[in-house]
C-alpha cells in the first residue's frame, strides 16, 4: 500500500490509534505519517472522534472502556509528541515493583484526580503485548478474556479478583493471571485505590 490516501481509507489507522495492527501495519503507518502531513492530519481527526465518542457514550458503556480508550489515545499523543516507545518486561512469577521503577517514577504517570473509578497509563503497546498502570477506585465489572492473557502485578493497596466464583486475595508485590476463558472480576479491599501494573498478552491462536 503505497498512496497515503488508500491508506487512510483501509481503516488501518483507527486499528492503529486503538493499537491492534500487526507489527508489519504499524511500520507502515509509522512510515506514512513521516512522510504524509494528510495521514498525520487524519490520525488527528480520528483521536478527536474517538475521544468525543468516548464523552458521549461515558454513562452507557462498560466502566472499563472509556479509561482505556481514552488511555490509548494519550499514548499516541505521547509518541507523536516524540516520546520513544519503551517496553516494560513481561510480568512472570518473580516479577518485582521495582521492575516497574522506570515507568513509576515519571510525574505524567500518575493518577489523575479525582479518580472516577478507573485511571490508566499505558506504559507499552505492541500488537502482542500491552502493559498499562491502573487505578480502581471499587472494582470492575465481569469479563472473560478468549484471546489474550490478562496478569497484574499489585503495586499499592488490595483487592479481590473473583474468577469462576473463587476468590483470589492479592496484595502489594503479589502477582496473578487470570486463565483463557474464565468469567472475572475485580473487588478493591483496601481504603485507597488498588494501583497495578496490568499487562494484556495475545495468544496465538
Amino acid at each position: 500500500m503505497s498512496d497515503y490516501r488508500e491508506l487512510i481509507e483501509s481503516g488501518i489507522l483507527e486499528l492503529y490509534i486503538l493499537g491492534q495492527t500487526s507489527a508489519a501495519e504499524t511500520a507502515q503507518v509509522e512510515r506514512m505519517k513521516d512522510a504524509h502531513q494528510e495521514v498525520r492530519d487524519a490520525l488527528f481527526d480520528l483521536e478527536v472522534s474517538l475521544e468525543n465518542y468516548a464523552l458521549s457514550q461515558a454513562k452507557a458503556v462498560d466502566p472499563t472502556i472509556k479509561p482505556f480508550l481514552m488511555a490509548t489515545i494519550k499514548y499516541m499523543d505521547r509518541l507523536a509528541a516524540g516520546e520513544k516507545e519503551s517496553f516494560p518486561p513481561r510480568l512472570h512469577a518473580q516479577s518485582r515493583i521495582e521492575d516497574y521503577r522506570f515507568w513509576l517514577e515519571r510525574p505524567d504517570l500518575s493518577l489523575r484526580i479525582p479518580l472516577d473509578q478507573i485511571d490508566a497509563h499505558i506504559i507499552g503497546a505492541s500488537p502482542t503485548l500491552t502493559t498499562a498502570i491502573v487505578w480502581i477506585k471499587n472494582g470492575a465489572p465481569p469479563e472473560t478474556h478468549r484471546k489474550e492473557l490478562e496478569s497484574f502485578l499489585i503495586l499499592e493497596g488490595s483487592c479481590n479478583i473473583v474468577v469462576n466464583g473463587q476468590d483470589h486475595h492479592l496484595y502489594a508485590g503479589d502477582i496473578f493471571t487470570i486463565p483463557l476463558h474464565s468469567s472475572h472480576h475485580v473487588l478493591v479491599t483496601s481504603q485507597i485505590p488498588c494501583k497495578l501494573i496490568l499487562q494484556r498478552a495475545a495468544v496465538a491462536a
